[in-house]
């Protein structure tokens, strides 16, 4: 499995890099069945997160015909609307509205991102991965209508407006859709991943290594739906 883990300005690092490491081990404990890369829609640059200015390269154009996993982080930055800052905390040329998180998501729309992850998702070789705001990206290109997905808790009513069945739980598999909430659960993400797509000795070797357990049930529309508690 080749994995590549885009990457946009004003990405959100911990996003980015959990699955990566998650996703590098498993290719060195599987014998190289992992592949993984960092890549943007415009090609190799580097490229400036929304957490302290810290950069990453991208090594590669994103290629929506590519077999495999293509991955979707969030942005780091101000949360809430543009306008809810406190007038205190505006001081003279220091708030600009690209500080907030969902400016920098919306940002991607008027890239060429969303025609690339629409390619990707009419891909049936492509299993199309996201974590925490990068939900809410493929929900405004129009990716998850009638989907079931996640993403940050303080996104699930925007997950929902968009027409996707907004679900709250860590990591929800929707079959070549796979979704994951807050930035931490980049790691529960990659490591279902290792077990649905290389096995579940790989993952449990890489669970192992991390000294990190899962969180959560990993959520599918599959078996009776629970009654109210």
């Amino acid at each position: 499995m080749h994995a590549q883990i885009v990457l946009f300005d004003g990405f959100d690092p911990l996003d980015v890099i959990a699955p990566y490491e998650v996703l590098h081990a498993g290719g060195a404990a599987s014998g190289g069945m992992v592949t993984v890369e960092l890549v943007s829609a415009e090609g190799p640059r580097e490229v400036v997160s929304g957490t302290g200015a810290l950069a990453l390269r991208a090594t590669a154009a994103l290629d929506p015909a590519r077999a495999g996993l293509i991955l979707v982080p969030g942005a780091s930055g101000r949360v809430g609307e543009p306008g809810e800052v406190p007038e205190h905390e505006l001081g003279a040329g220091q708030w600009q509205q690209d500080e907030f998180i969902p400016v920098l998501l919306g940002r991607t729309l008027t890239t060429e991102l969303p025609a690339l992850l629409r390619e990707a998702v009419d891909n049936p070789e492509v299993i199309v991965g996201a974590v925490c705001g990068g939900s809410l990206v493929l929900a405004m290109a129009g990716l998850l209508e009638g989907r079931h997905a996640t993403t940050h808790h303080m996104g699930l009513d925007m997950l929902d407006a968009t027409g996707v069945h907004a679900v709250r739980a860590r990591v929800v598999d929707d079959g070549d859709v796979i979704t994951g909430a807050g930035v931490t659960s980049g790691l529960d993400l990659a490591l279902h991943l290792l077990e649905r797509e290389v096995g579940p000795q790989i993952a449990h070797a890489v669970e192992e290594l991390f000294a990190h357990e899962r969180r959560g049930i990993v959520w599918r529309a599959q078996g009776p739906a629970a009654a109210a508690l």
